[in-house]
């Protein structure tokens, strides 16, 4: 990860200059410059269409009782787009208008979560859309019921044990 990074910082910023040196050369300064700003002006155009369709997805996924996972990832994917088409250069700009085709980011969802699954596995924890800290369960509705333990005994078969009940109030 540390190479990966190394990389990135060191890399992207020698390719963004080998690339404004070679597309000046080519087209002139004032219109280089131009490009560059046309596609942050654009990028915040598409950031803002398209930032407020997944917002609008992600609350008719909560309407559903949903969780809006492909949704977040979007923003995410919004987010991270934007920020690098306010970044000048060409090699970013071109990264960041990718990110905001939407099969593009279903193919680097599916990439990321094969490759999220294969690294082990993934423990999320959460509390609910409350705003403070759990109080509890709410003795008004707490459930009374029946269970089985079925830990594997050494062997992998299930060990019997009858039916515990839970003690009633």
């Amino acid at each position: 990860m540390g190479g990966f990074l190394f990389a990135a910082f060191v890399g992207v910023p020698i390719l963004e200059i080998a690339l404004f040196i070679e597309i000046g050369g080519a087209i002139g300064f004032w219109k280089t410059i131009g490009v560059v700003v046309l596609t942050a002006l654009v990028g915040a155009a598409l950031l803002q269409q398209q930032g407020l369709a997944t917002l609008r997805k992600a609350q008719a996924s909560l309407n559903d009782n949903r969780f809006p996972m492909d949704e977040v990832f979007d923003g995410l994917c919004l987010i991270f787009a934007g920020a690098l088409l306010l970044t000048p250069g060409f090699f970013t700009d071109v990264v960041g208008l990718l990110m905001f085709v939407p099969p593009f980011r279903a193919v680097l969802r599916r990439g990321l979560g094969r490759f999220l699954a294969a690294r082990g596995p993934i423990e999320v924890y959460g509390a609910g859309f409350s705003a403070g800290p759990d109080p509890g369960p709410d003795p008004g509705k707490v459930i009374n019921g029946d269970f089985k333990d079925i830990t594997p005994d050494t062997d992998g078969s299930e060990r019997p044990s009858p039916p515990r009940r839970l003690p009633e109030d």
